[in-house]
């Protein structure tokens, strides 16, 4: 491959190069890898296919410059064949003017716009093929030069990178994943199994004392550890649920989980979010917000008895606070203890935070919970 770069194209690929680099999921990577390709060369339509395992075919295929519902009335992705399928067997760059004439084109399926210069670039990783980079008709309506190959080289190149650090943070991602499903599963058996065990041999005690009132004490005594229990393993549900679903937004899981309360208090509560809630809150510190306004609307469906709830986050100024605040017949401060909130308490003293208990109104009525951490320890 022949060709320089002049002063202008250095930068832009600089820019290119940048603008890759700066996802971690594969997915979008992938498609800012398109996006970033067909502007640098000023292509109309660019393409990246990705190999199967067998690296014969093409197991996906993100496209750049069609509608999607072009894309959909196209129908299946393409394969592999024909000249798709020439970088598959020789992963070498492919420039050509007029792709309709090589021998290996047998034309395009139903609703697919006309194409005619093709440049082809394989992206390869860790020395072997991942996919190929496919870039069709400038849009000045030129054909693609010498420069523009050694772009394309240049950027599937940096594209590798980008794609090996993405996979690379995606299995320590579930590495992380599998460690705190270890976690809850240790907790489970170190403190609900053994406190349920205990309760039993509690129980099976109180049926060999003649004392009637001592046998109901036990069992009463025996229903608050039941109760206690019911709650770290919702907890322990809970936490399930938000590594199960790490790969969503916090916004996301925010708004999910209060329309799923929706199911046992009869209303869904109103979600106010502000400042950089996705970007600001750290993965370890979102599973436990997302607990702790799970473990809020319980307490409100099990004792409020509200008509509405306001879920508010915010975030700023490194720290971040949560207020959960219903309309219902509110709390006493001898209440407050049995209702559960302590692992709340827990998990804000765990990042050095605080949580408050207090009436919603002047006159007593409602409850508002606040819950505030720092952003970074």
């Amino acid at each position: 491959m022949q060709g320089s770069l002049g002063r202008e194209n250095q930068r832009r690929l600089l820019d290119a190069i940048i603008h890759i680099g700066s996802e971690l999921d594969l997915a979008p990577v992938l498609r800012r890898i398109v996006e970033v390709a067909t502007e640098l060369v000023d292509a109309n339509y660019g393409a990246l296919g990705v190999l199967d395992e067998t690296r014969t075919h093409l197991a996906e295929f993100h496209t750049v410059g069609m509608p999607d519902d072009q894309v959909d009335r196209i129908g299946e992705p393409p394969k592999g064949h024909g000249i798709l399928g020439v970088l598959i067997v020789d992963p070498r760059p492919l420039r050509l003017p007029d792709l309709t004439k090589h021998p290996d084109s047998f034309g395009f399926p139903l609703h697919h716009p006309p194409m005619t210069s093709l440049l082809g670039v394989p992206i390869i990783v860790r020395g072997e093929a991942f996919g190929n980079l496919y870039l069709c008709d400038k849009r000045d309506g030129g054909v693609f030069s010498s420069e523009d190959e050694v772009l394309v080289v240049a950027l599937a190149s940096a594209a590798a990178m980008a794609i090996d650090n993405a996979r690379l943070h995606s299995r320590v991602c579930d590495l992380a994943r599998n460690e705190d499903r270890e976690r809850i599963a240790r907790d489970l058996h170190d403190t609900v199994i053994q406190r349920v065990f205990a309760v039993g041999l509690g129980l099976q005690q109180a049926m060999l004392i003649d004392d009637l009132d001592e046998v109901r004490e036990r069992v009463d005594t025996a229903i608050d550890e039941l109760d206690e229990t019911a709650r770290e393993v919702r907890s322990a549900i809970f936490e399930l649920k938000a590594v199960e679903r790490s790969t969503r937004t916090l916004r996301e899981l925010i708004a999910s989980t209060a329309a799923e309360a929706a199911r046992v208090l009869g209303f869904e509560p109103t979600v106010t979010l502000t400042g950089p809630v996705n970007a600001g809150v750290s993965e370890e510190r979102a599973v436990h917000v997302i607990a702790v306004i799970r473990e809020a609307l319980s307490n409100v469906a099990r004792h409020a008895e509200a008509t509405a709830v306001t879920i508010t986050l915010s975030v700023g100024d490194g720290h971040l606070s949560l207020t959960v605040v219903d309309d219902g017949v509110g709390v006493t401060p001898g209440e407050i203890g049995g209702q559960g909130l302590s692992n709340m308490e827990g998990r804000a003293a765990r990042f050095g935070g605080s949580m408050l208990v207090t009436p919603a109104t002047p006159q007593g009525s409602g409850t508002r919970v606040t819950w505030s951490i720092p952003l970074e320890d």
